[in-house]
């Protein structure tokens, strides 16, 4: 009787329940799933106010899409996605000043770094070298900790592609490694 009154309206009281289950779901997705979006956001911008920024936009985005997550076990490749696009939606909003500058990297001199940071930055640089279809499987594995399943659905690519993309990118980095250190021999020697 309260269903034919009430049309195809949910009574108040599972509205509630609903409501309290969305909540429940979202806290745990953002307490398992929080680091890993953040580190990804933050290598995309390599600045903390916008990965903050990015982060935040993609759980709202979250939360009004949570109704259509139907496999959690899909969920970290799902916010992900919506990081991503949130990320592109950042350039769409903005107009960047165009100036001229040399592309070359102006070395800090005066800091002092530890090794261990200097060693991360020339990764970070090695990586950035890499063609956009080695580098962006790399990072979803490495930061992300995507499967090559989870990668091939990400980019809409094959799974023995996404594999072949991660063989080369890791092949390009250790040949850069190996370089780097014989340049380092060919220098103390």
């Amino acid at each position: 009787m309260l269903s034919k009154i009430l049309g195809n309206k949910k009574p108040p009281n599972t509205v509630i329940k609903d409501m309290a289950n969305k909540q429940k779901r979202y806290e745990a997705l953002v307490q398992v799933y929080h680091g890993d979006i953040y580190r990804y956001a933050y290598w995309l911008c390599r600045d903390k106010h916008v990965a903050e920024d990015i982060v935040q936009d993609t759980f709202l985005r979250a939360w009004r899409a949570l109704d259509s997550l139907q496999d959690e076990k899909a969920a970290k490749a799902w916010l992900i996605t919506i990081l991503r696009r949130e990320n592109a939606r950042r350039f769409e909003r903005k107009q960047f000043d165009i100036v001229d500058m040399e592309t070359d990297t102006v070395v800090d001199t005066v800091s002092t770094d530890s090794e261990q940071t200097m060693e991360n930055e020339w990764l970070r640089r090695q990586i950035d070298k890499l063609p956009e279809e080695y580098r962006q499987p790399l990072i979803l594995q490495v930061l992300g900790g995507l499967s090559g399943d989870e990668i091939a659905e990400q980019l809409n690519l094959n799974k023995n592609t996404v594999m072949t993309r991660l063989f080369r990118a890791r092949n390009q980095l250790k040949e850069a490694l190996d370089n780097k250190t014989q340049l380092r021999g060919q220098n103390n020697g």
